[in-house]
């Protein structure tokens, strides 16, 4: 297994440093800290991409009767992923997961276990590029010939050409059938423009995971085989907050949407 580094930032550490966390270095704080001085509202943003985690996930549960979760990029466990949301709508939800960073997969081996004997909940260590790699394993596990939910959150920002990400969400789309979701979380340039160019390509500088931040209209182009749900490709702050929300929340920096393949 390769060694973990903790002498350059990685953005599942530094990730779960702005959501309040506590497995991360360092250099993953100092990197998270130069973050914010660029983007005040980080880690509120990366907040809110979690809290679209848990809706989207209850939505594809529970109204569209989902059972199968293909979660790639996972990041660093923290509460109610996505096996603990889906499986508390249905206690028989099957969910695998799919990173490649060493920390994430020791804490994925302990913590990342179903909450009922009904489920079933799995790891692959892989990298999302090895599209192929990535489905034989997970079909180990998951049914592809029943609709899965792909879950592709905070990670194809790190695809920095767009016609890699685009075909990898393609492969993956044409290997589930009709009745499929796709559910992408992404950074985005809409609230923060160049603030957030600039936050990027420092964190790159100091030898973090690459990223590229993109417009809505970049976003929406991953959506290009599937019906895309209302609202669209909005901040996450603003799919579907629901009921208790007072008012239009404000924009945050991280995009998202989801998508139904026909």
């Amino acid at each position: 297994m390769e060694a973990i580094d903790s002498t350059v930032p990685h953005s599942a550490r530094i990730w779960d440093y702005w959501l309040g966390g506590k497995d991360h270095y360092p250099v993953d704080r100092d990197a998270g800290e130069m973050v914010k001085e660029l983007l005040p509202d980080i880690a509120l943003s990366a907040r809110q991409d979690r809290a679209f985690l848990g809706r989207a996930v209850r939505h594809l549960a529970a109204d569209a009767g989902i059972r199968q979760f293909l979660d790639l990029g996972t990041g660093l466990p923290t509460a109610d992923n996505t096996h603990e949301v889906a499986q508390r709508v249905a206690p028989e939800c099957r969910v695998v997961y799919v990173d490649n960073d060493p920390l994430v997969l020791t804490h994925a081996r302990a913590l990342l276990t179903s909450r009922a004997p009904e489920g079933v909940t799995d790891y692959v260590d892989a990298d999302i590029r090895d599209v192929d790699g990535v489905l034989a394993a997970a079909s180990r596990t998951l049914d592809l010939t029943r609709p899965v939910a792909l879950m592709l959150l905070g990670v194809l920002n790190h695809i920095v050409d767009d016609g890699e990400a685009l075909g990898i969400v393609h492969r993956l789309l044409e290997a589930v059938p009709s009745g499929s979701y796709l559910a992408i979380s992404h950074t985005s340039d809409e609230v923060d423009g160049e603030a957030m160019h600039e936050a990027t390509r420092q964190v790159t500088e100091q030898g973090g995971t690459p990223v590229v931040a993109r417009s809505a209209r970049r976003i929406a182009a991953f959506f290009d085989r599937v019906e895309l749900l209302e609202p669209g490709v909005v901040s996450c702050s603003r799919w579907r907050p629901g009921p208790d929300a007072s008012g239009e929340p404000p924009e945050v920096a991280h995009f998202c949407g989801m998508g139904r393949k026909p």
